[in-house]
């Protein structure tokens, strides 16, 4: 059984790790034998398994029947899943729902936002809940944001994400995802937390990486992200796309540059030197 401790292992020996998005008990088991040891059931379901425009739509009882359904195909993984939009407004209705999704499997919750969610983070931590973070684009908050845009490209949003991310650790989040942030800016965080560091679109100095199922397997069409690979061309089937994709993440080969996001305008000094300390952890990493 995969545990957040092995995580804190890993992160600790630079042992990068792969991880996907799962919907189902076939999929679940298929990426289970290929070696994916840490699965996310996503509020993404809207888009790429409902055809929603958005994961606003999502209910609890989606998450709860996906929770379910994953779970039986892959009983060893460490297995998150997110608490959908509107479903953690206060921290008792937090804790109603993730006891839900604890109870069909989970083994732990995944939220999007800030340090205004730091109440409600230790709230479930309290009573016994392991929290998932999750900051940068949060697609919960695409009205906000205007469309799925990058975050933290200027001083001031990267000052912030970095700010964010310290609060929720401090109020006991044990895992971190950073989705479409620039390299360098997801380098710092994951230099500067002590918790594990899950990137997608981040660059390549998170402690671990994760995708959408169909993004690994080049099914989304048209609509694939830029930081997204296509494994199932160059793997031919299934499960070797898959194995690749885990192999790919291991040795630092994904994501490349062209997977990445850069940081514009002008940063403070402490943020450059920082970034620099990561990308020479990163190569002594890569090299063994």
């Amino acid at each position: 059984m995969t545990t957040i401790f092995h995580l804190r292992q890993w992160k600790q020996k630079k042992h990068k790790f792969a991880s996907i998005t799962a919907y189902d008990a076939a999929f679940s088991r298929l990426f289970d034998e290929q070696g994916i040891q840490v699965m996310l059931v996503g509020d993404s379901l809207g888009m790429s398994t409902q055809g929603r425009n958005s994961t606003l739509p999502v209910t609890m009882q989606d998450m709860v029947y996906h929770t379910l359904c994953v779970r039986r195909g892959a009983p060893s993984c460490l297995l998150l899943t997110d608490l959908p939009f509107m479903s953690y407004a206060t921290p008792s209705q937090a804790f109603d729902n993730a006891a839900a999704l604890m109870r069909a499997g989970a083994n732990m919750v995944k939220l999007e936002g800030g340090a205004w969610l730091a109440d409600t983070v230790s709230a479930l931590i309290e009573r016994g809940v392991p929290v998932c973070g999750h900051l940068g684009l949060t697609p919960q908050s695409v009205n906000i944001f205007g469309g799925y845009k990058i975050q933290g490209r200027n001083a001031v949003g990267a000052d912030q994400l970095l700010t964010d991310a310290k609060v929720l650790e401090q109020a006991g989040i044990q895992l971190l995802v950073l989705e479409c942030v620039p390299a360098t800016l997801a380098g710092l965080v994951t230099h500067e937390l002590n918790i594990p560091v899950i990137g997608i679109g981040a660059g390549a100095m998170t402690d671990g990486q994760i995708l959408v199922m169909q993004d690994v397997l080049g099914i989304t069409g048209n609509s694939a992200p830029s930081f997204a690979k296509d494994f199932l061309a160059a793997g031919g089937d299934i499960a070797t796309a898959v194995r690749l994709y885990v192999q790919e993440v291991e040795t630092g080969q994904f994501p490349a540059s062209e997977h990445s996001f850069n940081y514009e305008g002008d940063s403070r000094a402490d943020y450059q030197n920082a970034t620099n300390a990561t990308s020479e952890d990163q190569t002594v990493a890569s090299g063994t």
